[in-house]
């Protein structure tokens, strides 16, 4: 079994999909509507078999959570880049372009290399190596 996609809920499609797209090299399908409901979504392809499925519908409530802290539930999902470098460096492109950057990039205890940074909805995302 493998996870098939991770679905987010936004209250900004078109900017969320254009961060997975400039930031993480994201393909992006062609809006799905359903003009009875207002639910709009993209389906965002890596390089790789898990897709994220990013979703925008009026009366869906801004998340309670705060990003910066952890809380139960799914708390992030992990990108994985090529090396080192391009984690330090995918890190700073996003710092400098004014995004979070809550964890800066380091080796973890179980041994990624790592930073976390936060998407335009305050979602969590490891960028690893």
């Amino acid at each position: 079994m493998k996870i098939e996609h991770i679905a987010v809920w936004t209250s900004n499609l078109e900017g969320m999909r254009s961060f997975y797209m400039r930031y993480f090299d994201a393909s992006s399908n062609e809006i799905y509507y359903n003009h009875s409901k207002g639910y709009r979504s993209y389906f965002l392809t890596f390089d790789g078999d898990c897709r994220l499925e990013i979703m925008e519908m009026p009366g869906i409530p801004k998340s309670k959570n705060d990003p910066v802290k952890q809380f139960s539930g799914l708390i992030h999902f992990a990108i994985k880049v090529n090396s080192r470098t391009d984690v330090n460096k995918l890190t700073g492109t996003i710092r400098e372009d004014g995004f979070k950057v809550v964890s800066e990039p380091r080796t973890t205890g179980d041994g990624y290399y790592e930073s976390v940074i936060l998407d335009p909805d305050g979602n969590r995302v490891e960028i690893v190596a």
